[in-house]
């Protein structure tokens, strides 16, 4: 379900940069607001890029510790089943 909401929300921060950049709200044509809409168009089209860059590689944990990358975590069926075992640790270590 996470990931569905990901893809859904990088789709809602590309239109949102297509619909500022056609000028579908019709900001007025001053040098001023041209500059802040184009400053959003940015601004949303790279956090959209940013955001799909994370769903596709998996990045999207949200705050969710990882494993550390010289650990070997193969044994444990699931994703969560390292954190689990990396829980029971910093338990132990207390």
């Amino acid at each position: 379900m996470k990931m569905l909401f990901g893809i859904f929300m990088v789709f809602v921060y590309m239109g949102m940069a297509a619909m500022l950049a056609v000028n579908f709200f019709e900001w007025s044509a001053t040098p001023l607001w041209n500059g802040v809409r184009w400053f959003f168009v940015v601004l949303f089209a790279a956090y959209g890029i940013y955001r799909g860059y994370r769903e596709f590689t998996g990045e999207h944990t949200y705050g969710m510790r990882r494993p550390d990358e010289d650990e070997d975590f193969s044994q444990y069926g699931t994703y969560s089943g390292s954190f689990n075992e990396i829980e029971k640790d910093d338990e132990q270590e207390k």
